[in-house]
């Protein structure tokens, strides 16, 4: 083969591995697109999850620049989630002081429970018509986690067990959207109990789950509903919405 040859060869080959690059690695304004995309997701979902998992407690601050460290990403993305989070409910925007974990009122705390108890009658109800033997036998083994947590008086994972024990009777609904809004309430509730719930109580207690799965299993609608109903007016009722908004000093207390 010839030098000519040779270089020729090799810019076939160079030209193909450049194609090949792409395929693997995409570039363009599609790629930014869909990596802009995934940014916004992960730092969604990690401060969804904290709230969720009480690791957030209402009115933890979110400094932009710490958060832009964290995630490996520019002010405009940070600005962009916390927007969303805000819409949602999870995040209050203060001008000129950054973004906080909401802290709830006493006032919003009954519509949400309110709107929570009419969407959960629902997706109960759909539940016992919609749930597979299999379906039945992971709402066991969720209990049987829910019962381990409880007895090592393992505080975090008894907090996520318990909201998602909610979140999966939702998903036996098989209504994407449905399920979607009660996401959002439980977070919402979330935040509550980790402003207002007493400490070393659990969000849920493990009893009322149980008797939840008994009915669904029967396929006691009535019996589903009724006791979700009382379920959650009882976690409603255990919130000390009179409890002082996290531990404040007299001059926050007077906005000094």
């Amino acid at each position: 083969m010839t030098a000519r040859s040779l270089d020729k060869a090799g810019t076939r080959s160079t030209a193909s591995s450049a194609r090949t690059a792409r395929a693997v690695h995409p570039t363009g304004p599609a790629a930014a697109e869909q990596a802009s995309a995934d940014a916004d997701t992960r730092i969604y979902q990690a401060i969804f999850d904290g709230v969720l998992n009480h690791r957030l407690t209402p009115g933890t601050k979110l400094p932009e620049p710490e958060l832009c460290q964290l995630f490996g990403v520019g002010r405009a993305v940070v600005r962009r989630v916390l927007e969303k989070l805000a819409h949602d409910g999870i995040v209050a925007l203060r001008p000129n002081k950054g973004a906080v974990i909401a802290e709830p009122t006493p006032e919003e705390t009954g519509q949400i429970f309110e709107a929570r108890r009419a969407l959960e009658r629902m997706l109960v109800e759909m539940a016992v018509a919609r749930a597979t033997a299999s379906d039945l036998r992971d709402l066991r083994r969720q209990l049987a986690d829910e019962h381990d947590a409880m007895h090592r008086f393992d505080q975090p994972s008894w907090a996520r067990l318990a909201s998602g024990f909610h979140l999966r009777i939702a998903a036996l609904a098989r209504n994407p959207v449905l399920q979607r809004y009660l996401t959002e309430l439980v977070s919402r509730c979330s935040l509550i109990v980790g402003l207002y719930e007493p400490p070393g109580h659990a969000p849920c207690e493990h009893d009322e789950h149980a008797a939840i799965v008994d009915c669904i299993e029967r396929r006691d609608a009535a019996g589903a509903i009724a006791r979700m109903d009382a379920h959650l007016r009882e976690l409603e009722q255990r919130i000390e919405t009179c409890r002082m908004q996290g531990e404040k000093s007299l001059a926050q207390l007077l906005g000094l």
